[in-house]
């Protein structure tokens, strides 16, 4: 039996054409500037940004936390919405690795609106209070059920923040997948940013690695701080090539992911017990609530398993599923079908 895994879209694997760019890429030492599919990499990333440089990291959580200790001194204040990556999945990361505090607000699905943000500027003249210097949003939103941040919120959201002189970073780990679904070019997202994050082990297949890009003198910073967060990298272009690869073949696929996403959600809208949360499903994941009369989130998920389906369960009664690569669309049509053969059987009492 075919497993079909949909925990998430850090699952894929390199293709077999992957695989055979990454076996011939010229690599050299990273630390001293010398790997020259690195270096092209981060030339690619910089001009696709719109930004003038870019640095090769091991993960976006890295990419992320590098991003928040070259903007803050401890002591600072980040924004942020209450769901986001940066303050529910990296560790503790700006308290532990830059002093730094999180001051979360509870977006729409994790969409905030500048009308939550405009009175939340400490005042910098109070010794008592910590400065607010940051703010950072998440495109697409992973638990606000993949949604694509709408550009003129953030179009709004930088005018206020360059107007009081805070930074704006991206954690554009699913950016692809909002540049596939709008069109919308990946420099108009990043323009209103100062440094933007961007992942390619997610939808696009590779099997490690993001990129951070910004200002030279920034990403110059930045390369530093890598060093100290245990990032420098050395023959790492077998790595990048991938990436490379990823980028050459597998954004404009992505629609593919959406499209079997709608498949999956129709089918959640359909069966009672079962509610999308968000009810609208943007990208390539599929966030739902199970009533406590059908059962639960890890009684589901056993189930499935047993028909060689995985989802994750992301609380009691929460649930996630996300197309990738490596689901095909006979695949998501099956898993549609087994939701509703689960769902409609009854648990057995054991």
């Amino acid at each position: 039996m075919t497993t079909i895994d949909l925990r998430s879209d850090t699952v894929t694997r390199p293709t077999p054409a992957m695989r055979a760019v990454m076996n011939d890429a010229p690599v050299g030492d990273d630390v001293f500037g010398d790997d020259p599919t690195v270096n092209k990499l981060e030339e690619r990333v910089a001009h696709l940004l719109g930004k003038e440089a870019a640095l090769f990291v091991p993960s976006g959580t890295m990419s992320n936390q590098i991003a928040v200790n070259i903007h803050t001194h401890p002591g600072d204040e980040l924004l942020c919405d209450l769901n986001c990556h940066i303050y529910n999945y990296e560790a503790g990361g700006p308290a532990v690795l830059s002093g730094v505090t999180c001051r979360t607000l509870d977006g729409d699905h994790g969409i905030l609106d500048l009308s939550q943000l405009e009175d939340q500027i400490r005042n910098p003249d109070d010794p008592h209070l910590v400065k607010t210097r940051m703010v950072a949003l998440e495109n697409t939103h992973n638990r606000g059920g993949g949604r694509i941040y709408p550009i003129e919120k953030i179009e709004a959201i930088s005018r206020w923040a360059r107007k009081h002189g805070l930074i704006m970073h991206l954690d554009g780990a699913r950016l692809w997948n909002a540049i596939v679904a709008t069109g919308i070019a990946a420099r108009e997202w990043a323009k209103h940013f100062d440094t933007v994050s961007v992942c390619f082990s997610k939808g696009l297949g590779a099997p490690a690695g993001s990129a951070l890009a910004g200002p030279k003198a920034t990403i110059a910073k930045a390369r530093r701080v890598r060093k100290l967060f245990g990032g420098g990298m050395r023959q790492v272009g077998i790595l990048a090539a991938a990436c490379i690869y990823a980028m050459d073949h597998h954004v404009e696929r992505l629609a593919d992911d959406h499209r079997n996403a709608q498949i999956i959600a129709r089918a959640i809208a359909d069966i009672p017990g079962l509610h999308l949360e968000p009810p609208e499903v943007d990208t390539n994941l599929i966030w739902f609530r199970v009533d406590r009369e059908v059962g639960n989130a890890k009684d589901i998920t056993a189930r499935l398993k047993e028909a060689g389906i995985l989802v994750h369960a992301a609380g009691s009664q929460k649930m996630r599923a996300c197309t990738h690569l490596d689901v095909s669309k006979a695949q998501a049509e099956q898993t549609a079908e087994m939701l509703r053969k689960v769902v409609a059987t009854p648990a057995r009492v054991s």
